[in-house]
């Protein structure tokens, strides 16, 4: 095992899964045999403020915060706060995110206006990007709520982790109820992004 830490970086709104898609990670890192540290940044509600998770791993881990501009994956649930994090990544970066837009409170009021293209924007930012259609994925797998676990799949092949193990901690963390349609949508995630794992 190599003594480099990964770092991922979580961001997106209240009410989207991050904090259980933050938990399911760490749980097959710590499988997979990683010491791994994670924290949460709550916005100022908890339904549609910004959340962020900062989820490390490696041989040996001393600090949960990622420092700025170590971000090895970005991993966006929502495209506004995604762009709102880049300078976070890491020169060699990666981004995987879902195609979704999310008015913030300023928008919805109008004193702002979301900005235009974002998806484009990524992509020009960032080399290695992955644009992932959460929603659709999820309904194809009977279950609007588990966009996480899509974004998850997609997030799978750039980590070198044996599939048994995201599978494992799947079964653990997830309700025994939507186990079933979460396992679906782990797979359609898997099966939309073909890339490797970020040098």
């Amino acid at each position: 095992m190599a003594d480099t830490v990964t770092n991922i970086l979580l961001a997106g709104v209240g009410g989207q899964g991050i904090l259980l898609a933050s938990e399911v990670l760490s749980e097959v890192m710590m499988l997979a045999g990683y010491d791994v540290k994670k924290n949460e940044i709550h916005g100022m509600s908890q339904r549609g403020g910004s959340v962020v998770s900062h989820v490390r791993f490696g041989k040996k881990v001393y600090s949960p915060i990622i420092p700025e501009g170590e971000a090895d994956i970005l991993f966006g649930f929502e495209l506004l706060e995604t762009y709102r994090y880049l300078p976070l990544l890491a020169e060699h970066g990666s981004v995987i995110v879902n195609r979704l837009k999310l008015m913030p409170p300023s928008v919805a009021i109008g004193q702002q206006n979301y900005p235009q293209d974002l998806e484009g924007h990524i992509a020009r930012q960032v080399d290695k990007s992955v644009i992932v259609d959460g929603l659709e994925l999820a309904l194809q797998a009977g279950d609007a709520r588990t966009v996480n676990t899509v974004l998850l799949g997609a997030l799978s092949n750039m980590l070198n982790v044996d599939m048994q193990l995201w599978t494992e901690a799947l079964r653990k963390m997830v309700p025994q109820k939507t186990l079933e349609q979460n396992l679906k949508a782990f797979e359609l995630g898997r099966a939309s992004s073909a890339t490797g794992l970020p040098k």
